[in-house]
């Protein structure tokens, strides 16, 4: 899908002319431009024309997480029809080991993750690997590394109908990607069995995968809302990526 700004505004000023010269500019492969005196909104609304216009996927990095979740909100708006994610650090609290001499104090290290931003995060990463529209607004933090692409995008699953596969090697394969059973408590980044029926909640996602089996056979893929579990839509097909950035293959 292109990208596609959805808005009431129109440039004002020398505004246009800086969103032609700019994406001109990158069209051109100069990767290192600048742009001055414009501020808050007016900023993000000329990127967003910017990104129309040479319809590249983009990484906006902030400097902290409350711009990052503005300009978030921001580039939705602009772009509604296009996947807009949002990248940056987990932790609600961190604290990490230390050692007071003063008092002989050990200090453990201690942490907080917030599980809708590791969502977000996971949901970013899924985005960037099944589609070409996408826009990443994320922290800086965004620059350390989260292990493999080439393992993380190998061992996510594809399943369609009419796919022939145990259903002791689906779950296994599962478990290898970092779900966990839960046939009592389902909740996110887990799955359930109930007889020839195999639920999953993706660990990025707000819905629900059914698998139901004839045998050995996958004989539909569903997609439910995950709390009613109200059916959504039939799939053909679908792809279930890992639970966790840090997967490795076994080899």
């Amino acid at each position: 899908m292109d990208f596609n700004v959805i808005d009431k505004f129109t440039p004002k000023g020398d505004q246009q002319q800086a969103i032609d010269l700019l994406s001109e500019s990158l069209k051109n492969a100069n990767r290192f431009q600048t742009l001055l005196g414009i501020t808050g909104s007016g900023k993000t609304y000329s990127v967003a024309k910017i990104i129309e216009q040479i319809q590249r996927p983009a990484l906006i990095l902030s400097h902290n997480k409350t711009l990052a979740a503005q300009l978030y909100r921001e580039f939705r708006d602009f772009f509604p029809d296009n996947a807009v994610e949002y990248f940056v650090s987990y932790y609600d609290y961190y604290q990490p080991e230390a050692y007071v001499p003063s008092k002989d104090l050990y200090i453990e290290k201690d942490s907080s993750i917030n599980e809708e931003i590791e969502r977000l995060r996971l949901a970013a990463t899924a985005s960037l690997l099944d589609r070409k529209d996408v826009i990443i607004i994320a922290t800086v933090s965004a620059i350390y590394g989260l292990g493999s692409p080439e393992d993380y995008r190998d061992l996510t699953l594809f399943l369609k109908k009419g796919l022939v596969i145990e259903r002791k090697e689906l779950i296994r394969r599962l478990i290898d990607i970092q779900y966990e059973r839960k046939d009592t408590d389902f909740a996110v980044a887990s799955f359930r069995v109930r007889g020839d029926v195999i639920d999953i909640h993706p660990a990025y996602a707000k819905y629900v995968i059914r698998i139901e089996f004839f045998g050995d056979e996958i004989e539909s893929l569903k997609r439910l809302e995950a709390i009613s579990g109200q059916k959504l839509e039939d799939l053909e097909r679908t792809l279930i990526y890992p639970a966790k950035h840090f997967v490795t293959k076994k080899e």
